[in-house]
């Protein structure tokens, strides 16, 4: 049975078609006058964009918010093929253009600081579709050399890139799944049971975590092109904000070091008590921090 925070989610949003896929799209108006470009906001793997829900209204507060769920996640279509960061990079650029995004702010997290990269490596090249005024980066393996990979992520990736068949899906259940996201909490903050729960139900919906051992591909692609995603982020003119999880056991917190380092300028805040997932875990302290930064 569907809970009633994944319908009330999905009620909010519509699906759009995008180069002939169906994407799940939530584009809100700011709830007051509008003072920024749209923030455009890029969720991680393996959940979707419902892990913006909490920080959702704050967000909203002086500009449009516009959240999408990647090819193969959440809501949106869940097709057997080869999934890469350059895909997923057009899936955004497709939004884009049918929502009619000429400029935006960039709010990114885990494969979405991915995602993003590649976006900012398109704007440097001068072929990206809208311009990219300012962005926040949170939590993601930015520097993948850095990545202390789960056990779980390690066994998606030993397996074929192949959409499981029955034997391999009766493995991946929602009890698995559920230790694996709240493995990357920090162990002080307290996530209510219900927010796993209906991570799995997005997760599944249309069997899509059959699909796991091909979306987390994104990190073969980040290993293989890792400077060209890491240098856009390091590069990009666009101001830059960071907001991380101080007890991030993946994308540890170390990496803000070097990305300062490489980037002076950024401004940065770290979420003591926080894990890989600061916009659940601590919701107003990152609200907070990044509409600070834009």
């Amino acid at each position: 049975m569907v809970s009633k925070a994944v319908a009330e989610w999905e009620a909010r949003g519509q699906r759009i078609s995008v180069d002939g896929l169906e994407v799940f799209v939530l584009d809100a108006p700011p709830t007051a006058p509008e003072s920024g470009d749209p923030l455009l906001v890029l969720h991680g793997f393996p959940t979707c964009s419902f892990d913006w829900r909490h920080v959702h209204h704050a967000l909203r507060a002086d500009r449009r918010v516009v959240c999408l769920d990647f090819l193969g996640f959440g809501l949106s279509d869940k097709p057997d093929l080869r999934y890469s960061l350059r895909m997923q990079a057009d899936l955004v650029e497709g939004v884009a253009r049918r929502l009619g995004l000429d400029s935006v702010a960039l709010l990114t997290h885990d494969m979405g600081d991915s995602v993003g990269g590649e976006l900012l490596a398109r704007s440097l090249d001068g072929n990206l579709a809208f311009d990219v005024s300012r962005r926040v980066l949170t939590n993601g393996s930015i520097y993948i050399e850095r990545a202390q990979l789960s056990a779980g992520q390690k066994l998606l990736l030993s397996l074929d890139d192949a959409r499981l068949d029955d034997a391999g899906a009766s493995l991946l259940n929602e009890e698995g799944f559920s230790a694996g996201l709240a493995g990357t909490f920090s162990p002080n903050s307290s996530v209510d049971p219900t927010e796993l729960a209906a991570q799995w139900q997005f997760a599944s919906r249309h069997d899509g975590h059959r699909l796991l051992p091909r979306t987390i591909r994104y990190i073969e692609d980040r290993r293989k092109e890792e400077r060209r995603y890491t240098g856009a982020i390091e590069t990009h003119p666009s101001p830059l904000g960071v907001v991380w999880g101080a007890d991030d056991p993946i994308a540890v917190v170390g990496m803000t070091d070097v990305l300062h380092e490489a980037r002076p300028d950024a401004s940065i805040t770290i979420l003591d008590g926080v894990g890989h997932y600061p916009m659940i875990e601590a919701p107003k302290r990152f609200a907070d921090a990044v509409l600070e930064y834009l």
